[in-house]
């Protein structure tokens, strides 16, 4: 083929991956937005309060309502747990004694259960993720949009294929 045969392909290639690379991001994009767990986002310190009479509660096997069975963290936040309770309670490797605080950073992605003197199960699950970054939303795109590009140009061919300049002529008869 000559050069000038194949420009219309090239063109038609590069607005598809244009196309491609636009649709990509939205879609990515729209599933870090609907992700449950922000972990989009910079560290910080997480705070966990243990209100008065929970040591009660727990005894009677109550849930406190404002402290959840389960925790996600990114690496680099820190986990300060306040003892408003007349009661000393543990978490994993934190003893807080009544009416102090302890902090635990979470230095390292990992998914475990500590044990929890201020829950009714006795645990509390915990989530350490790492951050999403700008780098973890560039290799999401290297992965989709070059497949996409490639699957959407051939459609493109096949429900509009490109027609040689000239053929539209009619031959002399």
């Amino acid at each position: 083929m000559k050069r000038e045969e194949l420009r219309p392909y090239v063109r038609r290639l590069a607005w598809v991956f244009v196309i491609s690379l636009i649709g990509s991001f939205v879609v990515s994009e729209v599933a870090f937005r609907l992700q449950p767990n922000n972990i989009d986002r910079a560290p910080q310190v997480v705070e966990i309060l243990i209100p008065a009479g929970t040591a009660e509660r727990v005894a009677a096997g109550e849930d406190v309502p404002s402290i959840p069975s389960e925790m996600v963290f990114v690496v680099g936040d820190v986990l300060l747990v306040r003892n408003e309770d007349s009661v000393p309670h543990e978490l994993g490797p934190l003893l807080v004694p009544a009416g102090s605080s302890a902090s635990l950073p979470m230095d390292q992605a990992e998914n475990f259960a500590m044990n929890c003197s201020f829950q009714s199960s006795n645990y509390l699950g915990v989530d350490v993720k790492e951050p999403t970054t700008i780098q973890t939303r560039l290799t999401g795109l290297s992965f989709s949009v070059p497949p996409t590009t490639l699957m959407l140009f051939l459609y493109s061919l096949v429900a509009k294929p490109i027609v040689p300049a000239g053929a539209n002529r009619k031959e002399d008869e």
